[in-house]
């Protein structure tokens, strides 16, 4: 039987898995995780935050680039990072993209009563989008609001349009809890008690309302709400795998900020080597065919035992 979780008991994460693959994990240097590339799965270095976020927006602008009116195409892109979102909009304007037959994808939102949370909401993502980059693009080049998608419980127009529109690239960060989106572990309950879905039947998994991890909502306190855990839902609706999949390309941007050095090495580790578990959710994507990790090379930082 596989372990408890040292942090939460009552689900399933990484803290669950063999320790010979823990301890592998940590023991890789940076220039270890450049070798971890293999085919269908890159790993590249970003030596400035400069750079690192340009890079980033400009993922944007090359799927949009490829939209035609015979062929809409888009990008999904994350909360978290947020700060390629400004850069994008201001590409956007000075080279007057026009955006018409363009789209995107918000990859998730927070879920308050079951339902997906207002725009009223302080912490709306889809609020942080149109705020940070939609809101700022020249009103004669923006993409009409029928071509911004975000995640509801209402509607199956979310997931469909990923059948209906090219999704070129599906970007995203990398939480505490090593999820994309809001694929989190599940609890360790009823069928799962004993272990948690196969990779399998967690890639089935479409759009969805998902109960936060313990590790998620501590971490979305920390990072946009002041430490303030009363103040973060547990519960969100999540892009899934079943949509994941059908991006071209899945785009991580580590900056260091979201996770921590041990999580960066552990899901390369586990995408390099084939080693999907759904306790570490984005070591599923070691069965799709494009997956790139972006690093801020300073962010990266080390395993090594150091007392503050």
């Amino acid at each position: 039987m596989r372990p408890l979780s040292k942090v939460a008991p009552d689900w399933w994460d990484y803290t669950t898995l063999d320790t010979e693959l823990l301890d592998d994990a940590a023991r890789l240097s940076a220039d270890d995780l450049l070798g971890l590339s293999r085919e269908g799965f890159r790993v590249k270095f970003y030596d400035t935050l400069e750079d690192f976020y340009l890079a980033e927006a400009l993922e944007y602008i090359t799927a949009w680039r490829q939209a035609t009116p015979d062929r809409p195409a888009g990008i999904c892109g994350p909360i978290g990072p947020t700060e390629q979102l400004p850069l994008v909009a201001r590409l956007v304007n000075e080279l007057e993209l026009d955006l018409r037959h363009a789209h995107f994808w918000g990859m998730d939102e927070w879920a308050i009563d079951g339902r997906e949370a207002s725009e009223d909401f302080p912490l709306s993502f889809a609020k942080a989008d149109k705020d940070l980059c939609f809101n700022r693009i020249r009103s004669e080049l923006r993409m009409p609001d029928a071509n911004l998608h975000f995640p509801s419980l209402s509607s199956a127009a979310y997931s469909e349009s990923y059948d209906q529109i090219r999704c070129v690239v599906m970007q995203g960060g990398q939480g505490e809890v090593k999820h994309w989106a809001f694929n989190d572990p599940v609890r360790r309950t009823g069928k799962y008690q004993d272990a948690p879905p196969s990779p399998e039947e967690y890639r089935k998994l479409g759009t969805r309302l998902v109960d936060l991890h313990p590790m998620t909502i501590i971490q979305n306190a920390r990072t946009s709400g002041g430490g303030v855990v009363t103040g973060v839902p547990t519960q969100a609706i999540t892009v899934g795998p079943r949509e994941t999949w059908k991006a071209e390309k899945v785009s991580i941007w580590h900056a260091g900020h979201h996770d921590n050095p041990f999580g960066l090495r552990l899901t390369s580790l586990m995408i390099s080597k084939r080693l999907p578990d759904s306790a570490v959710p984005m070591s599923l994507l070691a069965d799709h065919p494009d997956v790139q990790f972006n690093f801020y090379r300073p962010g990266i930082g080390t395993c090594d035992a150091e007392m503050h």
